[in-house]
């Protein structure tokens, strides 16, 4: 048992070691734990370990206050302890696995109140937990039964030592490689290791050995990886069906798509060239003259997406790569969610990827310089478009069975995106963030808080919008005041002073009187809401002595002022 003497302390650290709850973290303020282990589905301790041992695994806290994780303690264990009730919990959780599953007790001298961590691991590698005969998972804080979608995300998910990539492929020859594939592959592997000593006899090097070397072969035996980079299309589609290995472009607008095949060290080149990419002028701040440059940035951006497209694609899922191109935008989407961490890990360079889903294609591609395995290609990405004043590129879209990757060729707000580009002094998290502000995406309650302690945003989630700060800096005071909105002495004021001149009004003429006047922010059904309450306090409590009464005239209702 660890203890901490006193209940304050002990809060404090919980706060700091759990500061929300989330797919990760769960508080309980059971005090009793009598029907809480094992009782109701979908309310019990085994429900919650099974939903978040489904996702990522994590942590439960139990004998704590729901919100402030102030510390209750829990009051009757009903005959449990910290080493009995894992045997309870592991007889109700088929398919948990044991190691990782761990009880910790924690007390507060003070107060004496006992509270306990379940910490819960990660579900094994293609194996569902159950709980009550079915399988639960968390969406945001709540629980809910395994949606569809996450359950084949986990039957589909890698072995350990699993590499699709490397399986030889026993029918296939040197004869089913394209030979200008093979010429390239070799210039590029000379470009990356020209300063070694040996790198004079790489051009001696007969293509058996050469394969060997770049890891696509094994004692002569092609690999899958190999017919992916270098196979000739008709031969390479062939022998490695029932998958497409394909990448589709598409315009929708204009019911425009084309098929690309292996080699992909070529064509994923040949895709990059499909985008329309005509130059398109940019207005830099304190520039005296725009600067003109293509759209997207076709090697930092535009290639780097579509060869990490190739290396992570769950290609046992049996699909295509999809490149969909639009108005100022185009999306790339491969099988398989990201496959170590979360993209915005990689923004600040600083995180090594320790895995790849596809190890021999991917030690492949970055042999022949197509990606980068040190960590740095999305950070080299964001890097691109922020010095082009464009908006970053995101993974919005994205689950657990797909990555997407957007690139963004236009100004969504160009004084903010400028004055967002040109803060360099700003941690990346915080433009990536302050990105998505702009792009109308949701930001979890971690990220606000950061944003609002550094006087960058206002308002309350959903409903988020700059501050006054920055909507000084990029000259958008009018969308700010709008997005803000007045206090509610400005509307009731207005209530009465419409009551004062025409003695009544019906609730549909005040709900007009007010919906133009409420903030931008609000959503239609929020400044409804708004208004009724504004109402409901002017009936309860009005303003400055004077309240409103709601009256009916036969069949009409209306309001009106109280008589005093």
């Amino acid at each position: 048992m660890r203890a901490f003497q006193t209940a304050a302390e002990l809060q404090r650290w919980l706060q700091a070691q759990f500061p929300k709850e989330n797919e990760r973290y769960e508080w309980k303020e059971w005090r009793s734990l009598k029907q809480q282990i094992s009782g109701r589905k979908g309310e019990d301790l085994v429900s919650y370990i099974s939903a978040l041992a489904n996702m990522e695994g994590g942590c439960i806290v139990i004998g704590v206050q729901d919100q402030t994780l102030a510390v209750l303690g829990i009051q009757d264990f009903a005959g449990y302890t910290a080493e009995n009730i894992l045997h309870r919990v592991l007889g109700r959780t088929p398919g948990l696995p044991s190691m990782g599953l761990q009880m910790e007790e924690l007390s507060a001298s003070d107060t004496g109140a006992i509270v306990w961590l379940v910490h819960v691991p990660h579900h094994a590698p293609r194996e569902l937990v159950l709980a009550h005969d079915q399988a639960w998972q968390r969406d945001g804080d709540s629980l809910t039964p395994l949606r569809e979608d996450r359950r084949r995300a986990i039957l589909a998910e890698p072995l350990a030592g699993e590499d699709w990539s490397a399986s030889i492929v026993p029918q296939a020859t040197l004869n089913d490689l394209d030979d200008a594939a093979i010429a390239k592959a070799r210039a590029k592997y000379f470009e990356k290791h020209q300063r070694q000593r040996w790198a004079a006899e790489i051009a001696n090097w007969s293509d058996a050995k050469f394969l060997d070397k770049l890891g696509l072969a094994l004692n002569g035996h092609l690999t899958r990886a190999a017919l992916l980079l270098l196979g000739r299309p008709e031969r390479a589609t062939a022998l490695l069906s029932p998958n497409p290995v394909e990448m589709t472009w598409k315009v929708a607008t204009e019911r425009v798509a084309e098929h690309f095949h292996p080699p992909f060290l070529r064509t994923t080149t040949e895709v990059a060239q499909r985008i329309r990419n005509p130059n398109i002028k940019l207005f830099p701040a304190h520039e005296l003259l725009a600067v003109t440059l293509p759209r997207y940035e076709t090697n930092k951006v535009l290639l780097e997406g579509l060869h990490n497209c190739v290396a992570h694609q769950d290609y046992a899922q049996c699909g295509r790569i999809v490149v969909e191109e639009s108005a100022g935008l185009v999306r790339m989407i491969n099988l398989g969610g990201f496959f170590d961490g979360q993209p915005e890990d990689y923004a600040s360079g600083t995180r090594t990827p320790e895995r790849y889903r596809n190890e021999r294609l991917a030690k492949a591609m970055a042999e022949l310089g197509m990606i980068d395995k040190a960590g740095f290609g999305i950070h080299e990405m964001v890097k691109a478009q922020r010095q082009r004043f464009l908006p970053l590129p995101d993974y919005e879209g994205s689950s657990a069975l797909r990555t997407v990757f957007n690139v963004y060729g236009q100004e969504i707000d160009e004084n903010y995106t400028h004055w967002l580009m040109q803060r360099t002094d700003l941690p990346i998290e915080h433009v990536l963030w302050l990105d998505r502000l702009q792009k109308q995406r949701k930001l979890d309650a971690t990220q606000v808080a950061e944003l609002r302690k550094a006087g960058l945003v206002e308002g309350r989630k959903p409903n988020l919008f700059v501050s006054a700060y920055v909507a000084n800096a990029t000259e958008t005071r009018t969308e700010y005041t709008r997005n803000k909105g007045l206090d509610n002495h400005y509307y009731k004021t207005l209530v009465l002073q419409h009551l004062r001149e025409f003695k009544t009004a019906s609730a549909s003429e005040l709900r007009d009187l007010l919906l133009t006047k409420l903030p931008d922010s609000l959503t239609l059904a929020q400044k409804e809401s708004k208004v009724k309450n504004l109402l409901t306090a002017l009936r309860t409590s009005g303003l400055n002595g004077q309240k409103i009464v709601a009256k009916r005239q036969g069949q009409q209702a209306f309001w009106g002022l109280e008589q005093s």
